[in-house]
């Protein structure tokens, strides 16, 4: 009988898992019941406010939750990626455009990544970014209103997972792929991986007034499986470094044939030189369909432009554009220190953490210290750009977020913990446990150059005997960590939305005074808004039926309408007239196939009712208005098709 062989690697790989099964299984000892001094660290009284807010993503819920800090409180659902029933977001006329992609209305995908608008590489409030793994799309959320605003497909793409990473003033956002494909797509035999599939590494420029996104260029590059990302800051401002695995370009068993190479790359773009070659025509356009969709801000609309082609750049006819750094193994995380110095990278697989020097890798660029080049793009020496390893951190590092205090933070995944080491010394000084399997961590502007360095934030991907059962599927979990002291001290476990795989955080003032309260009635610019009741009215338009309507502490008007038969397509078309910060109003007609629309004071929105019974049907508010919110209704008869009743209706005035 014939025995097959474990390498070196494979055995390494057996180990790590092995441990990590060990350390779980074995249930770390859980510790005392957090104090009452903790207790009080966290708690707002009635009527305060908290210090942070905090934008967790919802994965596999498409949305993004946001929570106060540092009480826990889930303060609101944001929907971006999922249609969301509780206000008609994918749902409304006004919002369905939004959900638009070149695969058609896509109304799913897969969060990961939030991230803030920054401003000389701080966070300055005004938007919030994150990405689409799925179907491959960058949203931008106006931190304003708190709503999805655009939404921009990405092109030459699969698994945008390395995405939506900001330069330090939002120059752009970036991009790259998780997994290799043919580029321009083609039917090939998947056997072909290493000749045929690449991946793209993708600038999105954004608009600094208004925030609006282009595909600005993209990079071919080789088809690894491209994982997270991190702009340069200070001194590497005008770099992007993003970690890649998979450099053995495997396409099945990745488990075991995508974790042979001791070490995989960093991949250092230098993104001001892209923008050189750019000027000098070096890009080609490629054809290319993809969506941006963007919503106006007077009209509440949403439309959807059609893109067709996209700039692409060649490594090999653009030398410095991109570097490969070495980095062990199987790197997930890649973040660049407050100085802009330091590039901590986070493997998976790997037995130290590694930090790379930028002002070393520019000297190895300079002096040609390459081991080989690959497509074009240099592979630099690993000892030529090392600053230092972090020896013996833990099992299964991952992410690594920095307190501006001269520490940085790393969350391992296998043994379920938070180390924290010194920034030039390497030296592991603390370490707490998670509770259990912690991917990613967030320190408030931890990816900034000017971090609040008070809590780091915990996202679990396990959270058994943690909380109340909740039948197969348990709630995921963050932690709240004080990090303001030389230990570090478990504040506080809360339940989170969909399972959070990143987070990032701002103090509540740099949002708080931009907030919009209402939309100004006079400033509402939809077409079809009715801004008075005296305006109401109802107009037949062939088998189109359009119904303009108010809605206002607690009526309705018109409230009884008739003259609509089988056939008609109904348009309710709601203006909400009311001026008062947070009295929102809802609408819902019986029998309708769409959401409910949740109307802000002063917004307008459409719902589409297409009746398919003879009878009379109710109307109603569905959001609690007012001490009379139940008597805020309506009826809507229908008659049968070719019916002659006349189409009227009723304001409710002098009966």
């Amino acid at each position: 009988m014939k025995t097959r062989r474990i390498s070196n690697v494979g055995w390494s790989v057996v180990v790590l898992l092995l441990a990590g099964a060990f350390i779980w299984m074995g249930c770390p000892e859980k510790p005392a019941l957090v104090t009452g001094e903790a207790a009080q660290a966290v708690y707002v009284p009635p009527g305060s406010y908290d210090e942070f807010y905090a934008f967790l993503s919802g994965g596999f819920s498409g949305q993004v939750s946001v929570y106060g800090l540092p009480s826990g409180r889930l303060l609101k659902i944001i929907p971006v990626f999922a249609v969301n029933a509780e206000n008609g977001y994918g749902f409304s006329e006004e919002t369905k455009p939004m959900l638009n992609t070149s695969s058609g209305f896509l109304p799913w995908d897969d969060s990961h990544h939030t991230v803030l608008s920054q401003t000389n590489g701080e966070a300055d409030g005004k938007w919030l970014f994150i990405n689409a793994n799925n179907t491959p799309r960058v949203a931008r959320i106006d931190l304003a209103t708190f709503e999805t605003v655009e939404m921009i497909e990405i092109p030459n793409s699969a698994g945008n997972h390395a995405s939506p990473f900001t330069t330090e003033n939002s120059e752009y956002i970036v991009a790259s792929t998780r997994f290799g494909v043919p580029i321009p797509q083609a039917d090939v035999p998947i056997s072909t991986y290493k000749q045929n599939f690449r991946g793209t590494i993708s600038f999105i420029g954004v608009d600094p007034k208004n925030g609006k996104m282009n595909v600005a260029f993209q990079i071919v590059v080789p088809g690894y499986n491209y994982d997270l990302a991190s702009a340069g800051k200070g001194p590497s401002h005008g770099w992007a470094f993003f970690t890649s695995y998979n450099t053995e370009e495997a396409h099945t068993l990745l488990e075991v044939r995508a974790s042979r190479n001791d070490k995989d790359f960093i991949a250092a773009v230098n993104w001001k030189v892209a923008e050189q070659y750019l000027k000098e025509g070096k890009g080609k356009k490629m054809a290319a369909e993809y969506y941006n969709n963007y919503r106006d801000h007077a009209t509440r609309i949403t439309t959807s432009e059609k893109r067709t082609s996209v700039t692409v750049l060649d490594p090999n006819a653009c030398p410095g554009l991109i570097y490969f750094l070495p980095t062990p193994k199987s790197p997930h995380g890649v973040d660049v220190d407050p100085t802009g110095e330091y590039i901590a990278a986070g493997g998976k697989l790997a037995a130290v953490i590694p930090v790379h020097s930028f002002s070393k890798m520019l000297k190895a660029i300079e002096n040609k210290e390459f081991e080989t080049t690959i497509n074009g793009i240099p592979v630099l020496k690993y000892e030529a750009t090392i600053a230092g390893e972090v020896q013996n951190p833990g099992l299964g590092p991952l992410h690594t977020e920095f307190d501006g205090k001269g520490y940085a933070y790393t969350s391992h995944f296998i043994s379920s913990e938070v180390v924290k080491w010194k920034i030039g010394t390497w030296e592991v000084v603390d370490r707490i446990p998670t509770y259990y399997s912690l991917g990613h961590i967030m320190i408030p502007g931890g990816n900034t150059r000017k971090p609040w360095g008070k809590y780091v934030v915990a996202m679990n991907k396990i959270t058994k005997d943690r909380y109340l059962p909740t039948g197969p599927e348990l709630a995921h979990a963050a932690q709240l960590i004080d990090i303001t002291g030389d230990r570090m001290r478990l504040l506080l476990d809360f339940p989170t939305v969909g399972e959070p795989h990143y987070a990032q955080a701002i103090p509540a003032e740099k949002i708080m005074d931009k907030s919009v309260q209402i939309y100004k009635l006079e400033e509402n610019k939809h077409p079809r808004a009715t801004k008075k009741a005296e305006q109401a009215r109802v107009v037949r338009e062939g088998n189109i039926v359009r119904i303009y309507m108010t809605a206002v502490r607690s009526h309705f008007t018109p409230d009884n309408i008739e003259g609509i038969r089988i056939g008609d397509k109904v348009y309710f078309h709601v203006t909400n007239i009311e001026q008062e910060w947070d009295i929102p109003h809802g609408f819902t007609v019986k029998g309708s196939q769409n959401a409910e629309l949740l109307l802000m004071a002063g917004e307008t929105g459409t719902l589409v009712w297409e009746p398919k019974k003879v009878g009379v049907f109710p109307f109603y508010c569905t959001d609690f208005c007012s001490a009379l919110h139940q008597e805020m209704q309506g009826y809507i008869r229908v008659s049968p098709a070719g019916s002659t009743v006349p189409l009227s209706f009723s304001t409710g005035k002098g009966e």
